[in-house]
């Protein structure tokens, strides 16, 4: 049995928001080794006060989700909701991926396209037939490669205080 077999998705409280916070270290930590300080900049979020609340109230909301490895390590987290105060507001119902972040481990790759996978399921769940999200649309625009992987496909490209983003959208 894979760690990946015996991943364990479960309801986010604020409890989890120091081990969510650590996955974006982790994370952030990679981008600046290659160099990409444009998508969440090169410091620590678990060091900043602003990210911290923000990570916390994300991770009370009622649809905030975590990801558990076969050891209950938290591997990745997922936030569904509302869709994003920046991005035109949906033309039907929706279920908005509004955050995502996934360990750079990889005994547990491909829990991001997992839990992408889980949010399709909730979506189905509430009867709606249409997820969007946005991402970082700068830099070499991977990770808008990432969710074009999942299925979502482009809608429009915005920018947020200088922050080149992406909105996407995938029907089920």
């Amino acid at each position: 049995m894979t760690e990946m077999d015996s991943l364990v998705i479960r309801r986010a409280s604020a409890l989890d928001a120091p081990a969510v916070l650590n996955l974006f270290d982790e994370v952030i930590a990679w981008f600046v080794g290659m160099g990409n300080v444009g998508q969440w900049g090169s410091e620590p979020w678990s060091q900043s006060p602003r990210q911290i609340e923000r990570v916390t109230e994300a991770c009370t909301l009622p649809e905030a989700w975590v990801a558990e490895d076969c050891a209950g390590r938290i591997c990745a987290a997922l936030v569904l909701g509302e869709a994003m105060p920046y991005v035109p507001c949906a033309s039907a119902p929706e279920i908005y991926v509004r955050m995502l972040i996934a360990s750079r481990d990889t005994r547990v790759r491909g829990v991001g396209r997992r839990l992408l996978a889980f949010a399709d399921e909730r979506a189905r769940a509430v009867g709606v037939s249409r997820l969007r999200v946005d991402c970082y649309g700068g830099g070499k625009r991977a990770l808008v490669r990432f969710y074009e992987s999942c299925g979502y496909e482009p809608i429009s490209a915005f920018s947020v205080d200088g922050w080149p983003g992406q909105l996407l959208g995938r029907s089920l």
